[in-house]
């Protein structure tokens, strides 16, 4: 049954490939099905949703919301880029990532990737590609708020190792 008080799920894109930034929840299921109907040639789907996570500091304050700010139209912009990339090493069929802004709490999800191709293996990797991308050159930034407090999160160097080795 659905929260009659949750925010409208906006509508999946229409392309195969395409990049979108909003404040709105997403339909990950609804996403990879308009990707793929119609089509035979699709032999592998793969979806990652990463999710506002619960989480308590090293000072014991656990996370009330989370805030994400994005440069408008530059986002997109390295998005789509990222796409692209992603044509040029696998042999996609389709591939669009969703992010998400504003004010999310524990258990919103955040970011979608959803990748098409004729094999597992390249879905598979493009959608990794996608992700360790997506986290350290778009611009987004994010905000915890804890107990009255916020900080901004500092880049973190795990998510440019993993970018680096894709290089």
């Amino acid at each position: 049954m659905s929260d009659p008080l949750a925010p409208p799920l906006a509508p999946p894109l229409a392309d195969s490939f395409g990049v979108r930034v909003q404040a709105e929840p997403f339909d990950a299921a609804a996403e990879a099905e308009a990707m793929t109907r119609g089509r035979v040639d699709v032999g592998a789907v793969v979806t990652f949703a990463g999710l506002c996570r619960a989480d308590v500091a090293a000072d014991g304050t656990a996370l009330a919301a989370l805030t994400l700010e994005h440069y408008p139209g530059m986002a997109e912009e390295e998005m789509g880029r990222l796409i692209e990339e992603a044509r040029q090493r696998w042999p996609l069929l389709g591939a669009r990532i969703v992010h998400r802004h504003g004010r999310l709490v524990p258990g919103d999800p955040i970011v979608l990737v959803v990748t098409a191709s004729p094999h597992r293996g390249a879905a598979f990797a493009a959608a990794e590609f996608l992700m360790d991308w997506l986290k350290t050159s778009a611009p987004f930034w994010k905000k915890e708020d804890r107990a009255g407090s916020g900080d901004w999160v500092e880049a973190k160097s795990t998510d440019d190792a993993a970018a680096e080795r894709w290089k």
